[in-house]
């Protein structure tokens, strides 16, 4: 597959221009196609044909997580559904989860998004890549597994496994590409340290980091450590998936993918779109979705937009993203929850009152968990212990498979907590 970089290269006037016919494409089919687009727009009186200019998007409403997990599961498909291809699931702001949809033509513009982006990180036919992920980001390790492919480099697809078995696919198959979250390269790190491996064992020199943000001084300590130079990506583990931005060699910001994407920084509280440089929250607008069109999504990252040139010489506008947010969703090593989806399913499984226990976030070996505390009283008997022991095991296994994450429940004293 020949990777067509041309947009990259186009003078700010063709990028606004191209943006403009592929907004005004992406709102005419939402509105033909997706009841809840065509109801709101109604309402608030918009006339699409009076969008002229990428400014006029600041007329339209936002969409928030809470829309997509309201008209589960398909109501917000712009297409029929024999032309979707791929359906994909992650845990929504309610019950009910947020599923999307991708058509041959989405997971096509997919893989070159991916490539793109792969090869900003130098990656050629060459290298052999490795995927680890967590469950959550399954979705996002094929999708890199197919960006690999199109630069025909050889790829070790997503599959879970022990920090061992980890460490001997990276030195045994010659792995030169890690493509993992920020949590698991601190693991592994840890676990080299502690075990006193010698790195040189290795081939690794690119470490690309995906669903969380990373300090500096972890980054220096993974460069170092590993020998290794990092990049980072950034996507959305709800919809549509990886590498939406990206670092160039310059590491300065994370370019935005422009050509599929529309990005504007606003006020979280007022929803006004901010002056140039100021840090708020990153609202996305598909431009090339067929199948799940995003209009003015509120992502509840922070970040803000760099517009000045950069040294790589790529014509796309940059973000600063920090790993902050604007809502109360958590980040556990790249998938988003919210905590009273865990409520709703500690009262559920173990029926108990929804303010009846304690969240906290824990990390054990750098790998981040939900730890949640529920009360006992001196009432219980040894019998019923085992038997909400029995419980506990199965809520936390239900909670692994609905969210994507490790939960642990301690039973703890009622005065305690």
């Amino acid at each position: 597959m020949m990777i067509n970089d041309d947009f990259i290269r186009i003078s700010p006037e063709e990028k606004n221009q191209l943006q403009l016919e592929r907004l005004q494409s992406t709102l005419n089919r939402a509105y033909r196609n997706v009841p809840f687009h065509k109801k709101r727009f109604k309402e608030m009186g918009i006339d699409l044909s009076q969008i002229e200019s990428l400014s006029d998007i600041g007329r339209l409403p936002f969409m928030e997580r809470q829309n997509i997990s309201e008209n589960y599961p398909y109501n917000l498909f712009a297409v029929p559904l024999r032309d979707i291809v791929r359906i994909h699931t992650v845990p929504g702001t309610t019950h009910k989860p947020t599923v999307s949809g991708y058509t041959a033509q989405d997971l096509s513009n997919w893989q070159s998004i991916l490539a793109r982006a792969l090869c900003a990180s130098d990656i050629t036919a060459h290298d052999i890549l490795q995927i680890t992920l967590n469950p959550g980001l399954a979705n996002w390790g094929r999708d890199y597994k197919h960006g690999a492919e199109a630069l025909e480099a050889s790829v070790i697809p997503h599959t879970p496994m022990s920090i061992e078995k980890r460490l001997m696919v990276l030195r045994d198959y010659k792995t030169s590409v890690l493509i993992t979250t920020p949590s698991s390269a601190l693991q592994l790190i840890n676990y080299v340290r502690k075990n006193e491996i010698n790195t040189n064992i290795f081939e690794l020199k690119t470490l690309i980091l995906i669903g969380e943000a990373i300090n500096k001084e972890d980054q220096r300590s993974l460069e170092q450590d590993l020998n290794v130079n990092v990049w980072t990506h950034y996507g959305l583990s709800e919809v549509p998936g990886p590498a939406i931005a990206f670092e160039c060699d310059a590491h300065e910001g994370l370019h935005i993918n422009e050509d599929h994407f529309l990005p504007e920084i606003v006020d979280p509280a007022t929803g006004n779109i901010l002056p140039e440089g100021q840090f708020g929250e990153l609202v996305l607008t598909t431009l090339t979705t067929r199948a799940f069109p995003l209009i003015r999504f509120k992502t509840g990252d922070k970040a803000k937009i760099i517009t000045q040139p950069c040294a790589c010489g790529r014509g796309l506008s940059r973000i600063d993203w920090r790993g902050d947010r604007t809502d109360d969703l958590i980040n556990i090593d790249g998938v988003k929850i919210h905590i009273n989806q865990i409520q709703r399913s500690i009262q559920t499984l173990l029926d108990l009152p929804s303010d009846a226990s304690k969240f906290y976030i824990k990390k054990r070996d750098e790998k981040k968990y939900i730890e949640v505390w529920i009360p006992v009283n001196d009432a219980i008997f040894s019998d019923e212990i085992k038997k909400l022991e029995t419980l506990i095991k199965h809520a936390e296994n239900n909670l692994l498979e609905n969210i994507g994450i490790p939960v642990a429940i301690r039973l703890k004293e009622k005065n305690k907590i």
